[in-house]
């Protein structure tokens, strides 16, 4: 039982990593929230391998 307490903690911890990322990068924040949440901790070097949006 821990253990899916920790791993559900990551994860919420990468939704927030990749949404601060994003939004630092001037990317869509919104749309890296949710990769965090569907990919975890795999989001987080994509979010900082993306292209900031031109503004």
């Amino acid at each position: 039982m821990p253990m899916s307490y920790a791993l559900i903690a990551l994860n919420i911890l990468c939704i927030y990593g990749c949404y601060q990322i994003a939004k630092s990068r001037n990317a869509n924040a919104r749309f890296w929230g949710w990769m965090g949440f569907f990919l975890g901790p795999f989001a987080l070097p994509l979010a900082l391998l993306s292209r900031p949006l031109d503004r």
